[in-house]
């Protein structure tokens, strides 16, 4: 079983990310020590570029799941993202400089995708830690965004039944970073952790999906969010 894990390199002005810190800190952790094999990337924080390489790695290593990590600087928790736009709006350019206002990611696309994790059980395994943990309805319309509706709008394509989907997290405790007012920090480890149990729900799922045969088929796949 492969999965996928995905971060972002530093924008916005914030000298690290977090989302960085934490696939950094799986890709050194012993394969022994988890329930499933993950192969990891750490993605530009430009559009163009962020939703080509994600694409390419999903084609190229025809993982079990993807999961893409990302920071929202003003969060106060882990947040499970529930659904992905088909949007590209930002107050201020990426990392290449564009400044997308209004622009959709594909013209012809749904206007937007259902996460298929399993982000319910992944609420509750998180939480049961102590670690503060929502899910809530969207991923924004910057580049996570953009991201993750490519990631589900290439599995779709592929006719594949790819669980995929987005977590937000926090800034670290430990980086010297102004937070946004409502915001909260979590230490590096804390949200390590955190990730680490919600690809081993997710790597349950998959096994049980597997065992029950209904792995690799198209039942129980959530539909995209349609034009009215």
């Amino acid at each position: 079983m492969l999965i996928l894990v995905t971060g972002f390199e530093p924008f916005g002005g914030v000298a690290e990310n977090p989302s960085q810190a934490i696939v950094e800190a799986l890709a050194k952790r012993p394969s022994g020590e988890r329930r499933a094999d993950i192969v990891t990337e750490i993605l530009p924080c430009e559009l163009r570029a962020a939703g080509e390489r994600i694409v390419a790695l999903i084609r190229e290593r025809r993982p079990d799941a993807v999961v893409s990590i990302g920071l929202a600087a003003g969060a106060a928790a882990i947040r499970l993202e529930r659904h992905a736009l088909n949007l590209n709006d930002a107050l201020k350019p990426d990392n290449s400089g564009d400044l997308a206002s209004g622009r959709p990611i594909d013209p012809d696309g749904p206007i937007g995708y259902w996460s298929t994790l399993p982000l319910d059980a992944m609420l509750a395994a998180v939480q049961a830690r102590d670690v503060p943990a929502l899910v809530t309805n969207h991923a924004g319309a910057y580049v996570c965004n953009h991201v993750f509706y490519t990631a589900r709008h290439e599995i779709e394509r592929m006719g594949c039944a790819t669980p995929s989907g987005f977590i937000h997290v926090p800034l670290m405790t430990e980086q010297d970073a102004v937070v946004p007012p409502g915001g909260a920090t979590l230490p590096l480890a804390t949200m390590v952790e955190a990730v680490e149990c919600c690809l081993d729900v997710l790597a349950e799922r998959i096994a049980a999906q597997g065992r029950t045969g209904d792995r690799g088929g198209r039942a129980g796949a959530r539909p995209s969010l349609r034009r009215s």
